[in-house]
């Protein structure tokens, strides 16, 4: 079992639908663990894990689907891998 298995085994499905978002520019921190409480952002309680959170830089403003179900294969975005679980 690889380190990506392992996570997903450890991983908490923060919601079964994407958060559809509009964001203005700037650098986001993404939650990979499911446990933060500012979902779908990190907030730190991936702490003493394996997990880290996924930056990613939004150059104008738009809208978003961010994957909540932390199983997407395109982190941060959804890739409909919700519908798998």
């Amino acid at each position: 079992m690889n380190l990506q298995e392992i996570n997903m085994s450890e991983v908490t499905i923060a919601s079964t639908k994407p958060a559809v978002l509009e964001l203005e520019p700037g650098t986001y921190y993404w939650c990979a663990c499911g446990k933060s409480a500012n979902q779908p952002f990190c907030d730190g309680s991936h702490a003493g894990t394996s997990f880290t959170p996924q930056a990613f830089e939004v150059t104008e403003k738009k809208k978003v689907a961010l994957c909540q179900c932390k199983h997407t294969k395109n982190p941060p975005f959804c890739d409909a891998s919700h519908k798998k679980l």
